[in-house]
């Protein structure tokens, strides 16, 4: 399977793709393997090409290149891979773009999202989904997964993503969404976003949605004991680089003189919240009148792009920690190093 990546950031689609593939076919693999049997298609498993379903065969997916702007994202992605990177979407000459089966995108969410000015297609960033659906008008890749913020279902009352449904089915695409929150795939972040999964009309169709478990099932940390231990989800550091925030945060002492909480200014009527060492605090606009829900506690808030989410050590609120993230994301440690 050939595929494009738009909108490459770090890799995390590549990543995905990678992960699924290798968790599917080489299970079916290590199956074959029990067998004695070992024909001459079972050595070649080795060089790259993996059994698929019935006769066929199938080799690893190849990313035909990528496209991403940011030059720090681009650097990440390129010592994780050897891909092309074909740079700004609206500059991709379509006739040099190899023929490919996939195409993959979360295309800029600022436009759509609840925390933005929601201006949608009125934002030059709300536009770039037509320079997919220019590539997908060309190319016709046989199937499509894009992703957004769920804000993308109520924008101008839905119209926008119903704008966006209806340009790909004019396209010939058969189209099935669904929102999905990392927290119930393993991921410490209460992260929604909604999936659009598009197949090609008369190629095959298989039904991907619904999928996943549901949410009383895994937002707490009991839903995920079998997983991980709910003390180690987020797997907090200790650092003392501190980078403090422009944030008060004030000690509450008990009778006994002895630190208990601390106080973070929230605009709710007591003009706090109480935290506790090593719970998670949003320090995003400290000077907001208006700002609520700083701390919070359990499966971390998401995670934005200035990363203004830290945790409390003695005191001092710290930036997490390159690592951390990772984690919150459900990347490798060190990917970003």
């Amino acid at each position: 399977m050939k595929y494009l990546s738009l909108f490459s950031g770090i890799g995390g689609f590549e990543l995905g793709i990678q992960q699924a593939y290798e968790s599917k076919y080489n299970n079916r693999h290590a199956t074959k393997q029990q067998s004695k049997k070992k024909s001459l298609r079972h050595k070649r498993d080795k060089s790259n090409i993996m059994r698929g379903d019935g006769n066929r065969w199938r080799t690893n997916p190849i990313c035909i290149g990528y496209s991403e702007i940011d030059k720090y994202a681009c650097q990440i992605y390129d010592k994780q891979f050897k891909h092309k990177n074909y740079g700004d979407i609206t500059k991709i000459n379509i006739q040099k773009l190899p023929d490919f089966d996939l195409l993959v995108g979360g295309f800029p969410c600022q436009s759509f999202s609840i925390a933005g000015k929601r201006k949608g297609f009125d934002d030059t960033r709300g536009t770039l989904f037509f320079d997919i659906a220019r590539i997908l008008a060309e190319k016709k890749p046989r199937r499509l997964v894009l992703e957004n913020v769920k804000g993308l279902l109520s924008h101008d009352k839905g119209q926008t993503f119903q704008t966006i449904l209806g340009v790909l089915s004019d396209m010939g695409y058969a189209v099935e969404w669904q929102v999905l929150n990392s927290k119930n795939f393993g991921v410490p972040q209460n992260r929604e976003r909604v999936f659009i999964v598009g197949h090609l009309r008369g190629t095959s169709r298989p039904e991907v949605f619904p999928i996943g478990g549901t949410d009383n099932e895994t937002n707490n940390t009991e839903g995920l004991q079998s997983d991980a231990n709910p003390r180690e989800l987020s797997r907090t550091l200790l650092a003392r680089n501190y980078k403090d925030p422009k944030l008060v945060v004030r000690k509450i002492i008990d009778n006994k003189g002895k630190v208990t909480q601390r106080k973070v200014k929230e605009a709710t009527k007591k003009g706090y919240a109480e935290a506790g060492v090593g719970v998670r605090i949003n320090y995003s606009v400290p000077n907001s009148k208006t700002r609520r829900g700083r701390v919070g506690k359990g499966i971390a808030n998401t995670l934005d792009t200035a990363c203004n989410q830290g945790t409390l050590e003695d005191t001092k609120i710290r930036r997490l920690t390159p690592k951390e993230c990772e984690r919150l994301q459900g990347f490798p440690d060190d990917w970003t190093k």
